[in-house]
């Protein structure tokens, strides 16, 4: 029988990563009233394991619905929410059930914009996040 495919990899470390993320949202992280802010869409502005990670509404369009950034080019896939990691934008998407990810960890669906920045920040490992190509 073969070994594991590189697609079963990737779908068992998904996984994983998923479930250490959900635990992370209910430990430390959480308020002194026991709420996490991780799924919140307010403004965030901090330095996480060295790198400052921001994040912010960017408006709603006339049907009530959130617009995206740039011009267009994300199509609302942000629901009007621009990310950045040390100043350069972080592409971000709002999935139907509520989660977020973005396009560093597209198959790790966290809680909202600022922990799809820290999963971001946790995947590049230091690497530098290269501006994502507009279409």
């Amino acid at each position: 029988m073969p070994g594991p495919t590189r697609r079963r990899a990737l779908t068992a470390a998904a996984a994983l990563a998923a479930a250490a993320g959900t635990q992370s949202l209910l430990a430390p992280g959480a308020s002194a009233a026991g709420h996490s802010h991780e799924g919140s869409l307010e403004p965030f502005d901090e330095v996480y394991k060295g790198r400052r990670i921001q994040g912010r509404p960017t408006g709603t369009d006339p049907m009530g619905g959130m617009r995206g950034t740039g011009g267009g080019h994300h199509h609302g896939h942000g629901a009007g929410y621009a990310v950045s990691v040390d100043g350069v934008e972080l592409h971000v998407m709002r999935n139907a059930d509520g989660s977020w990810i973005s396009v560093v960890s597209h198959y790790a669906p966290v809680a909202g914009p600022r922990a799809a920045a820290r999963a971001a920040v946790d995947e590049l490992q230091g690497a530098a996040l290269l501006p994502f190509p507009a279409n």
